[in-house]
């Protein structure tokens, strides 16, 4: 009976941490990155990975690791230019301490005078003292 009362009182604590403050606190993580990357901004970009990050991008490169992240990050925001914003149309929790925030991701005014509206799916992680992004998917829609 113990046993049971202390899973449930577990499961109530897990729950509870998915509540709004932790998926607003995902949110402002998102803003950070999209903030640090319009700054230009490498340690900020740096402080919001882990360690183990990756990101696949629309072109299809694949950025392993975390230094590799913040690299090609810093290349494409300086390659491309434009003004990035993700808008962020939901969050989920898929386990304790892990969520996916979705989002529509656009790139307006390119150096090449284009803009690109695609999708971005970030999973993230909670470490002792936040949030961290842990993968990034970008997406581009077929046909544009």
């Amino acid at each position: 009976m113990l046993w049971k009362t202390l899973r449930c009182l577990a499961l109530a604590g897990c729950l509870l941490a998915q509540g709004p403050a932790e998926e607003a606190a995902i949110r402002q993580v998102v803003q950070k990155y999209v903030d640090a990357r319009e700054s230009k901004d490498a340690q900020g970009i740096e402080a919001l990975f882990t360690s183990d990050a990756d990101q696949l991008v629309s072109t299809g490169e694949w950025r392993k690791g975390r230094a590799a992240v913040v690299k090609g990050t810093m290349a494409s925001s300086q390659n491309s230019g434009g003004t990035r914003t993700i808008t962020v149309t939901s969050v989920r929790f898929v386990a304790p301490g892990v969520a996916i925030a979705d989002g529509r991701y656009e790139i307006s005014g390119m150096t090449n005078g284009a803009s690109r509206k695609m999708w971005a799916s970030l999973t993230l992680t909670r470490v002792a003292d936040g949030w961290r992004i842990a993968a990034i998917r970008n997406m581009l829609p077929a046909g544009q």
